[in-house]
């Protein structure tokens, strides 16, 4: 007995991107772990000798710590590491071999996770690491497939990233230009940290009430801000969409910013996590809708901005 756990999925994509999807913290965030987790990324360097250091955020609230020490690295081929705690010495770490191959006009992903003693293989076994690897890459398999469920917003300000990112997240400037244009804030709270959150409240024109909740995953100032949207009550519970029963629970934003010559980029990935079928519909039907409400809130935004200099 070897003390091995082979999982495999074939995906219906290229290597080099499915490579991509299990390298890049952008697309990391969006699909890695078993359904009802997201991740924090606290660090990545991906090299031999490199690390990532990670939160799982359980659907029970609860927070895993994870670090990965990269030990082999071939593009969309191969990556090997080490997985433990987020602790020097783990001794309960163990070594993952992740193989990309070209298959049937796709790719064969085949994990196979290496425990140091049996009694280790068989704890995880009864933890069930078996269904959590079958569900990692069944996210990986569907994530890939819903590029055109992602929604994509970029604009360009005439504006240092320095001030960008403090106006992204800073509460005296997010009171200022946070929500639908046209809107009243009512309430404004904001705890800037990787499981933090930003609680507010608006009102419209007609006195209608929207509260709403960001809730930080990973925040690499001044380059790259990862939260998770939600809908929200007066004292802070997650609720559904006011309006639309079947509108995702839980929406993904990974916002990148880059600058050059003294303007600055905002890039910004938003796709539904843990959502069904019918609700992953939902959302790709209101990408027109997503827009105009986007650039709404950025013209006020760049208003802001303006202000600001």
């Amino acid at each position: 007995m070897d003390n091995s756990i082979v999982i495999a999925r074939h995906v219906n994509a290229a290597p080099e991107r499915v490579s991509d999807a299990f390298t890049d913290p952008a697309h990391i965030s969006l699909w890695w772990g078993p359904r009802g987790f997201t991740t924090s990324t606290l660090e990545h360097d991906l090299r031999v000798g490199g690390r990532w250091r990670f939160i799982m955020h359980g659907p029970d609230g609860k927070d895993w710590d994870n670090r990965i020490d990269y030990t082999e690295v071939v593009p969309a081929a191969r990556l090997a590491y080490h997985h433990g705690r987020d602790v020097d010495a783990d001794p309960s770490r163990f070594n993952v071999v992740i193989t990309f191959d070209a298959v049937d006009g796709g790719t064969l992903v085949t994990l196979r996770t290496f425990f140091a003693t049996a009694e280790q293989y068989q704890e995880k076994l009864e933890m069930g690491a078996v269904e959590g690897g079958n569900q990692t890459l069944s996210r990986l398999d569907e994530y890939l497939a819903s590029a055109d469920t992602v929604f994509t917003y970029e604009r360009t300000f005439k504006a240092p990233r320095d001030l960008v990112w403090k106006a992204l997240t800073t509460e005296e400037h997010m009171r200022q230009w946070w929500g639908p244009k046209g809107m009243t804030m009512l309430k404004s709270a904001l705890d800037l940290r990787p499981g933090g959150t930003y609680h507010y409240g608006m009102a419209a024109p007609d006195g209608t009430e929207m509260w709403g909740m960001l809730r930080y995953r990973e925040i690499v100032p001044p380059r790259r801000l990862v939260f998770i949207v939600n809908f929200s009550d007066a004292d802070g519970g997650i609720t559904r969409h006011p309006l639309s029963a079947t509108w995702p629970l839980h929406v993904l934003s990974v916002a990148t910013l880059t600058e050059h010559e003294g303007v600055t980029t905002i890039s910004i990935d938003t796709i539904p996590v843990n959502a069904t079928a019918e609700e992953m519909a939902v959302f790709a039907a209101a990408k027109s809708g997503m827009t105009v409400g986007t650039n709404g809130m950025y013209d006020v935004f760049e208003q802001y901005l303006a202000t600001l200099q």
